[in-house]
């Protein structure tokens, strides 16, 4: 009878259960994803440009595991939440409470098994597909990484086990507590109101000066260390759940008080909502809050990693396109590209020397980088003026020569690739026109360009560096190192850089897809006392899309506040970063334009089902 009983209810509800089941698959499959980083320590120390990356990873599991364990307490709260005027029937009818208190355990616990099996396969599926998809856009091997990592496997299934253990045993034990007229008006039973007065305002107090000494922390995160990761976890963490627990009832009465406000349209029943509600949705906010700083915060250092190298490996280089001896096959594809300069200059190499054309130097000054000494401005631009005016020039001291001008070496050895990588010990030379007639050699050009976004050649250019390491196994009879380009910089600093772009974008976009969950089944358990609300205004004549319009509005607010205070962690928190990066915000349009996305998608799916709960049927 108790599994009829069971079956039935679960097939009435279906629905309500699939929104369920797929926030605790989401939660399940995010904290395996975690942990196969999390715990593979090999790979984080090989991986990473920070040295403390390991330490910042055991943070990272005990806030996760905090926020986890909240979330998952008020995910299956809301089982008990649709089905306590159920089980008051049931008790009604005869059913005694320890039968119907098994039936509420065993259901909780059904729930969250069959959620962890789902959730550990997603999780699975989730890191492999995420990681190739990230390994292939990185052009990073990922060397040590497995979807499938056997002590998170454990580790999740032994930490979602126990939870929903507990779950189950504690939903049961508040409906044994329950009286049968209690479980029949659960839905009628009041919040307790927050108290306000001198307490809002130490706990305001409180919460500014947390959140001031972690940010302070995180903007000395450079001297602080291991230290600065402690204290901003420390003070940021509780500070975001003291604010809203002081100030968010505060300012919703302050917004309820003005009257213009308050007495258009419905807007006083739907500040009255919040007022009425705000109590209880002030940890969940919070929660909320840490979500999107955690989710947002990783997704945008990753990102501010991958576009900082192009800038890093700019420091050094004036141009981007670096070609010597271009072929036609080159040149034509280079006609598509999108230069803002483009210059050809003329050189003659013998087993002596590479004879440079001072007609097309000065024609075409070349542009340089210079370190300027300034920590917020490393190198600068420096076009070169047209100021040779000997008829030749040398790189060794000679007595028919002039020693080239210092500058002028410089744009030979790192725009113009004439180093000892590329041509070996030969001396350099600038030849007028005249006398670079007379050199015995054939008349080669290296081609250099600056163009709008580098990384879109990158597979060209990369062909390219590997003839010019031919050729300078030519001039040189070995294969060097490097031979100078602005590319094989890029190249490099990206493998250095990989791993931890990678761990960035794969728990940026994890984070990022459980964030709002959280709110959505805090709003979604309270919804059911609503209902009763709702019929009424529905009874005395508002109109169905009056009521459609409050809900829109309430849930905005109620999404608005967590998403501006993670937002506001996220900016902050970016300068952790900047003794790390030259521009920590560098394109950082990009993951807050996903977040708003991710986020305005959960709202969306948030009203549509708290509609469908609270509203009466048309």
């Amino acid at each position: 009878m108790l599994a009829k009983l069971l079956s039935g209810s679960m097939k009435k509800m279906w629905k309500d259960y699939l929104v369920l089941l797929f926030g605790l698959t989401i939660s399940i499959a995010i904290f395996y994803m975690f942990e196969t980083l999390a715990q593979n320590k090999a790979f984080l120390e090989a991986n990473a440009l920070i040295s403390s990356i390991v330490f910042v990873f055991h943070v990272g599991t005990f806030i996760l595991g905090l926020v986890t364990i909240f979330y998952i307490f008020y995910a299956t709260s809301f089982i008990l939440s649709l089905r306590q005027k159920e089980l008051g029937m049931y008790m009604t009818l005869g059913a005694k409470k320890g039968k119907v208190t098994q039936m509420m355990f065993l259901e909780t616990l059904a729930i969250g098994i069959v959620s962890l099996i789902i959730g550990l396969v997603f999780g699975i599926g989730l890191s492999e597909g995420i990681a190739r998809l990230l390994m292939a856009r990185l052009d990073f091997s990922g060397a040590g990484f497995h979807a499938l990592y056997s002590s998170s496997l454990v580790t999740t299934v032994i930490f979602y086990f126990v939870l929903f253990l507990l779950t189950a045993i504690v939903n049961a034990m508040r409906v044994s507590r329950k009286s049968v007229l209690e479980l029949l008006h659960a839905d009628q039973k009041a919040d307790t109101k927050i108290i306000k007065g001198w307490k809002t305002f130490l706990g305001t107090l409180f919460a500014i000066v947390l959140i001031t000494v972690g940010y302070v922390a995180m903007i000395n995160m450079g001297d602080l260390a291991h230290m600065g990761v402690i204290i901003a976890a420390a003070t940021v963490t509780p500070g975001t759940y003291f604010f809203f627990m002081a100030m968010l009832p505060f300012l919703i009465k302050r917004i309820k008080g003005i009257r213009s406000i308050n007495e258009r349209g419905l807007n006083a029943f739907t500040y009255a909502q919040l007022d009425f509600r705000v109590s209880q949705l002030t940890k969940v906010l919070g929660t909320v809050a840490m979500l999107i700083a955690l989710g947002l915060g990783a997704m945008t250092a990753g990102l501010s990693f991958y576009h900082n190298i192009e800038i890093q490996s700019s420091m050094n280089h004036g141009y981007d396109i670096k070609v010597h001896q271009p072929t036609e096959d080159e040149l034509a594809e280079m006609e598509n590209w999108e230069f803002e300069e483009r210059n050809l200059y003329s050189y003659r190499v013998t087993d002596d020397g590479v004879y440079f054309s001072k007609q097309d130097l000065q024609e075409n000054p070349p542009i340089i980088k210079e370190f300027t000494g300034n920590l917020e401005e490393l190198t600068k631009e420096v076009r070169l003026t047209n100021n040779l005016t000997a008829p030749i020039y040398s790189s060794k001291e000679t007595d028919n020569a002039e020693s080239i001008p210092k500058k002028w070496q410089t744009a030979l050895q790192t725009e113009l690739m004439a180093n000892i990588f590329m041509f070996g010990d030969r001396t350099l030379y600038i030849l007028d026109q005249e006398k670079f007639e007379e050199i015995n050699a054939s008349t080669q050009t290296v081609l250099l360009g600056r163009v709008d976004n580098f990384t879109e050649y990158t597979d060209t250019l990369a062909k390219i560096d590997e003839r010019h390491h031919k050729l300078a196994i030519d001039y040189t009879g070995e294969d060097p190192a490097m031979t100078g380009s602005k590319h094989e910089d890029y190249t490099m600093l990206k493998g250095f850089a990989n791993g931890t772009i990678f761990m960035g974008l794969f728990l940026g976009v994890a984070f990022l897809m459980m964030m709002a969950s959280v709110l959505m089944f805090k709003l979604l358990s309270s919804a059911t006392a609503d209902i009763d609300r709702y019929q009424m205004l529905r009874k005395i004549g508002v109109r169905q899309a009056k009521l459609k319009k409050s809900i829109y509005k309430e849930l905005f607010l109620v999404f608005l506040f967590p998403g501006l205070i993670g937002l506001v962690h996220v900016l902050i928190g970016m300068e952790m970063f900047s003794f790390i990066l030259i521009e920590p915000y560098t394109k950082i349009w990009i993951p807050i334009s996903l977040f708003f996305v991710i986020y305005g998608l959960y709202y969306l799916l948030t009203v549509k089902m708290y509609q469908r709960i609270v509203l009466p049927k048309a």
